[in-house]
Order: structure tokens, then sequence, then C-alpha cells
């Protein structure tokens, strides 16, 4: 696997959406390296002699582990040395502002708030921490509603004032323009593309949205962003896409066509190019839990 293209994730995650938790038992790590615009919190057990990488930082890891990425940070892990049969992994991911700034300014989320600013670097916590948390992170996946977004809370709260936080990649390493666009133009591209995927998009409209020329434009969100319009419009397609896969009992043609896919054989190439399957394989090997509060 090459470690050094960074992909840049499209969660399935909905603005109506608190967060989203993602469960599986697997045999092998087969993400490539990315980076999204949500927090996530990974738990990984059983999974000794893997190699994860956050920022700059490359580890191979223990039976057991917890880190907390922040927004936009490349983070992978790869099977390398693993010879589990039975990695149990728990994915859980929020938007950046599920807690604006103003909240986190309050006294009794001090402690968070300084947890997620440190997690722009990567943490990981300590064993003691993990296993004083880790029955309510496998609990959580069994709430529903209000319930599970407390809990949730809780969780962050605990991790924030426990011991043996460690950060993990360097600072100067988030200097890098491909990681952190700021830039109010690719946002607005973004949300315009985001809230109208299932339309047809050319880049002549979104390039006239941001008041650039089509050619500016198309160099401009290649620099920032390392990949081009068209990769970039496919990449939030998908991930809508495979939110449906998951979710609903659509076929296949339907979702494609739901997601602005011309036709359901280059809606194949392109979900096999970047997920290394087909749709339908997406489907049928999906073995974990996946839920959406």
């Amino acid at each position: 696997m090459n470690q050094s293209t960074i992909t840049k994730e499209i969660t399935p995650l909905t603005q109506n959406d608190c967060f989203t938790l993602f469960s599986r038992v697997k045999k092998n790590f087969n993400f490539p390296l990315h980076y999204h615009d949500e927090f996530e919190l990974n738990l990984i057990l059983n999974a000794k002699g893997a190699k994860r990488i956050v920022g700059d930082h490359i580890h191979v890891i223990e039976d057991t582990e917890l880190v907390l990425v922040g927004p936009n940070l490349p983070h992978a892990w790869f099977t390398h040395e693993c010879k589990s049969e039975s990695i149990k992994e728990i994915t859980i991911q929020w938007h950046n502002n599920l807690l604006d700034d103003v909240f986190l300014k309050r006294n009794q989320l001090h402690f968070i708030k300084k947890m997620f600013e440190r997690s722009s670097k990567g943490l990981s916590f300590s064993r003691e921490t993990i296993e004083g948390i880790l029955p309510r992170i496998l609990s959580l996946e069994k709430k529903s509603g209000f319930d599970s977004v407390m809990s949730l809370f809780f969780i962050l709260h605990d991790l924030s004032t426990g011991k043996g936080m460690t950060t993990l990649s360097d600072s100067g390493f988030r200097d890098n323009g491909k990681i952190s666009f700021n830039s109010r133009r690719i946002d607005k591209a973004f949300d315009y593309m985001n809230n109208n995927y299932g339309k047809p998009i050319v880049l002549k409209d979104v390039a006239t949205l941001v008041n650039m020329t089509e050619a500016s434009f198309s160099r401009f969100i290649k620099k920032r962003t390392g990949v081009t319009f068209i990769d970039s419009l496919n990449e939030i397609r998908l991930g809508h896409a495979t939110r449906m896969l998951i979710e609903t009992t659509h076929s296949v043609a339907e979702i494609s066509y739901n997601c602005g896919f011309n036709n359901i054989s280059n809606f194949n190439r392109i979900f096999k190019k970047k997920k290394g399957c087909t749709p339908t394989d997406f489907r049928q090997d999906y073995s974990g839990t996946r839920i959406f509060i």
C-alpha cells in the first residue's frame, strides 16, 4: 500500500446527525492514509503489531489502543506485523462544530476544549484510561437518541480529565497546505457540492459561484486540496453513496442515479477505484454495525 498518498475522506455524516459509530471485527486494515473534516475517536483491540500513522508520527501498536484524531489530520492503521484473526475496531466520528467555540469556553468544558485543541496533532490514551472507559464505549452502539449523545459527552469528559494522554504528531506537520484548506472559496464550493450532489454539477457553475474563471478555480482547488475538481466531486458523491448502501435497500442503480453519477458503469468503475470493491460487494461484505445519531 502506498502510504505517501493522502486521501480526503467524505464521511457519511449529515448535518442532521450528531455522530456516527462504526463497529466491526476484521482480519486486516485496508483503508488508506486519509483525513476528513470530523473528529474521530478510534478504539482498536486485538491488533498487536499493526502500524499506526497519525500526522508524522508512526508507531507499532500493542493489543489495545484508543486514539483521538482532530479534523483534517492524516491518519491510518496498517496490518504490518499483526497476525490477529479478530481485530475489533470501533470508530466514532462527529462534526467539528458539534460543540462550538462559544459552548467550549464555558468553565465546565475547559478540559474537553483543551483535549480538542491537542487532538489537532492526534492523542493516544493510556491503558489505564482505556480500561476505565472501555465498557462505556462498547455499550455506546446499543444506545440511541439523546441518551447516546449524553453518553458520548460523558466519555469525552472522562477522557479529557484522565491521566496518560500523549500527543502524537509534531506541530509543524499541520502547516501543510494540503491538509488545512483555510479558504472561504473552497468551503463555499464544497458546501455547494454537498448540497447538490444528486444534480448535474459542472466546473463552470462552481467557478462562477466563487467568482473565479474555470481555469483559475481548477488550479486553485487542486493546489488547496491536492485533488482535481472532478475527484473532489466524486468523493462527495461516493460518501453519500456508501451511506445509502449501508442504510437503505435501494438498488445500486438507484443509488448511482440519486448520487449524481451519469450511468451505473461509471459509478461502479469509480467506486471500485476508490474503495477497492464494487458497490454490490461493499454491501454484501459489509460486516459491521453502523449507527447514526
